[in-house]
């Protein structure tokens, strides 16, 4: 992997994880429900999807929340890193 391409990932992790933690949870949070961080191998019981964070208009990996119902009626919020909407092939 390309040094340059590693830093800016970083840095729009780092930017996103930043915006997060001045604005607090990205989805409606009434309940002070903790948030979950995703990690690969995980399997959530997701149910019912209640609510999702706007992805952001970036080129690169950004934080995004979901809220959802596992399968005994409780709330979840979960943060996982996907590639953000400004990404183009041309």
């Amino acid at each position: 992997m390309n040094i340059r391409v590693a830093l800016i990932a970083i840095a729009f992790t780092g930017a996103s994880a930043h915006a997060l933690a001045m604005d607090g949870s990205a989805v409606a949070n009434p309940q002070s429900t903790p948030i979950e961080d995703y990690v690969y191998g995980d399997h959530p019981d997701i149910a019912k999807v209640l609510e999702t964070s706007e992805v952001p208009n970036v080129c690169g990996p950004v934080s995004v929340e979901m809220a959802y119902e596992d399968s005994r009626g409780q709330r979840h919020i979960m943060r996982y890193l996907i590639i953000g909407n400004g990404c183009s092939n041309g």
